[in-house]
């Protein structure tokens, strides 16, 4: 069975354990990440976490979509989405 994904909590935990500073310190180093990476996507550009992967915002063009309960085609307009590359050494990780 897949083991549930970590919460903001035990990530700030595991995150002051690793940096040897308190909770809060933590919280607000993870919170600044967060908003970086936040701003830097919604401006239209990209960011690497060395080890992880790369986050980045695409352009989908306009399309014809299906309504799974009528079967209708209906055009859906352009809009954006977010991305993530995950870094070849975090695959490597987690497959050997």
């Amino acid at each position: 069975m897949a083991k549930s994904p970590m919460t903001k909590a035990q990530l700030v935990t595991a995150l002051s354990e690793k940096m040897d500073t308190d909770k809060k310190s933590a919280g607000a180093a993870l919170e600044a990440v967060v908003a970086i990476i936040t701003d830097e996507v919604s401006s239209g550009g990209a960011v690497t976490l060395p080890g992880v992967g790369k986050i980045y915002c695409r352009e989908r063009p306009e399309r014809m979509v299906r309504n799974p309960a009528t079967g209708e085609q209906i055009k859906k307009e352009a809009d954006k989405v977010v991305k993530m590359t995950i870094a070849k050494a975090l695959k490597d990780s987690v497959n050997g």
